[in-house]
């Protein structure tokens, strides 16, 4: 199981909702992928905690859970910050320098690939292509996309969310 640094922190009234919904919708028909969803969109991801509740709920092994979770890009098992990374690490942008984009970031934000600052302000991941290769190496935080990148552009960047 992936765990993530910062500690699980819902709450009574997100449970009561996720199961308020889990008992709506567990006689539809294939309800795991909606109700997942579903316990996201509360929780903003999916640790651990919460998969055990819908395993629980559903009455299907936590593994079966887990590999949902794990195969489909669209679930977080970690936290996501208020400003989400994404550095673009496809060919492209990888040998016009994208790994050193990534570096300068983990070294900025003191966290790493796949991690969640502390106070939840800025999460980071690489991905293998954002479709603006002309405009390599390119990160995008949130929606917002920055190309023709260099390490020493990263504080600049990063400064605009603080």
């Amino acid at each position: 199981m992936s765990k993530s640094s910062i500690a699980f922190s819902g709450t009574k009234d997100q449970e009561k909702q996720l199961k308020s919904f889990i008992s709506a919708h567990k006689s539809d028909p294939g309800p795991l992928i909606m109700i997942m969803q579903e316990a996201q969109k509360i929780y903003g991801y999916l640790p651990e905690e919460v998969q055990r509740i819908i395993s629980k709920e559903l009455n299907i092994p936590m593994e079966k859970v887990y590999e949902v979770a794990t195969f489909y890009a669209q679930f977080n098992l970690v936290p996501r910050g208020k400003y989400h990374i994404s550095v673009c690490l496809g060919t492209a942008c990888y040998v016009k320098g994208s790994g050193k984009i990534l570096e300068a970031i983990e070294q900025q934000l003191k966290i790493k690939n796949g991690e969640c600052t502390a106070d939840r302000k800025f999460s980071l991941d690489s991905c293998r292509c954002l479709g603006a290769c002309g405009l390599a190496p390119v990160m995008k935080v949130n929606e917002e996309v920055y190309g023709k990148l260099t390490p020493d552009m990263v504080p600049k960047i990063l400064a605009e969310f603080k």
